[in-house]
């Protein structure tokens, strides 16, 4: 498997999580917002993380999407538990083998880490707290797809909890607590950020930068390393191959493997054969959605429309929003049918629609909106079937 490692960029961060850049605000929470499947994770867990270890720094991460079906809360809660576990000690060993499932941990906490976040265990506050002083390090937290949290109150206790342990265990010239929040959706990202009652409010959402044209340099000096017949690579044409995979290695990898294979049917260069790749990519990704628009019931289509429309600033029952269902689907809609056809969207398998905790509405795939707004300004919205009236006469 080729990993194309990120080292500068992880460096750069893990400074400023510490608070030794001069002007960063990331040691108070960086929050990084990118697209899904352009690396994020695979930078997180393979660059940052250890960026930070070598830095002295004990590294949690926990991926709030690797168990949907989990409460966020109790995911984040967990990960702290098991990252405790190995820094209790001698004591913690002790008690295990003598069957005791709490300890005394230096005269003043009790530790059950299979209770962490629940009503009768250990805050995640004091959890943190423990982790730092028994392992005697700075901790990171990362959470990845932590947008998730905001679907269960558990989990928006916890984001609450994370900012009360910042706050308790960081002082300007002593940061003890890093907390790194990633998501593939920047509107829904901004809710942990962006009004008075999120708990991080105040906190700005970075974009993290996307793989470019050095990924492009590093996968082209592989190959003609590897395949001298192939030298030289065009790689301005395969950089604009990546940008039209939307930036996305997996696919890009993936359509690689097969242009550069014996097997491959396509006669010509691979770098030309990589720009019709991407090409069908976007066709393939289009006609899917445009497809799982036009399976939808009037109503859920009007629904979708106007989410994809209005973004953050959707709701789903106000009186412009029940018109606009009604204008569509040509009869009255009343807040019970458009609840309805907001849990039939979210029902869907892959669900169409994200909703949070506190009854907030968004396209669960963000590439929707890019898609609309595309359709919009073509004057191609809204989809239309390609399927033909049965001709029940026996005309032709």
């Amino acid at each position: 498997m080729i990993s194309f490692p990120r080292l500068k960029l992880a460096s750069e961060l893990a400074v400023a999580l510490q608070g030794k850049a001069g002007f960063s605000d990331a040691h108070n929470g960086l929050f990084l917002a990118a697209p899904r499947r352009t690396g994020k994770t695979t930078f997180l867990r393979g660059d940052l993380c250890p960026a930070l270890e070598a830095a002295g720094i004990v590294v949690v991460y926990v991926d709030l999407w690797a168990d949907a079906a989990r409460d966020p809360g109790q995911l984040i809660a967990e990960a702290i538990g098991k990252a405790l576990q190995p820094h209790l000690g001698v004591v913690a060993r002790t008690a295990k083998s003598a069957g005791l499932e709490k300890l005394n941990l230096a005269g003043w906490l009790h530790v059950d880490t299979s209770k962490i976040g629940q009503v009768d265990g250990l805050t995640l506050v004091d959890a943190l707290k423990a982790l730092n002083e028994t392992a005697g390090n700075p901790v990171a937290l990362i959470i990845d797809e932590a947008q998730h949290a905001l679907t269960s109150p558990a989990g928006e206790i916890a984001m609450s909890a994370l900012k009360s342990a910042r706050d308790q265990m960081n002082r300007p010239d002593e940061i003890q607590l890093m907390l790194v929040m990633s998501g593939s959706d920047r509107d829904k990202l901004l809710r942990l950020v962006h009004s008075n009652g999120a708990p991080f409010y105040g906190s700005q959402i970075q974009r993290m930068p996307l793989l470019d044209q050095q990924f492009i340099d590093f996968l082209a000096d592989l190959i003609e390393a590897q395949r001298v017949d192939l030298c030289p690579v065009d790689r301005h044409t395969l950089n604009r191959a990546f940008e039209g995979f939307g930036h996305r290695p997996q696919f890009f990898m993936e359509a690689l493997g097969q242009a550069l294979s014996p097997l491959s049917s396509f006669d010509g260069r691979f770098e030309l054969a990589m720009l019709d790749a991407a090409l069908q990519r976007q066709r393939d990704d289009e006609s899917q959605m445009e497809s799982d628009y036009l399976g939808l019931k009037p109503l859920e289509q009007a629904v979708l429309w106007r989410m994809l429309k209005l973004g953050p600033r959707f709701r789903p029952y106000d009186a412009e929003a029940l018109a606009f269902y009604r204008q569509q689907i040509g009869t009255k809609v009343t807040p019970p049918m458009a609840q309805n056809a907001l849990e039939a969207l979210r029902a869907r398998m892959p669900a169409l629609v994200w909703k949070s905790a506190r009854g907030e509405y968004a396209v669960e795939d963000a590439t929707m909106h890019r898609w609309f707004e595309e359709r919009m300004a073509a004057a191609k919205w809204p989809p239309a079937s390609r399927q033909t009236p049965l001709n029940l006469n026996g005309e032709f």
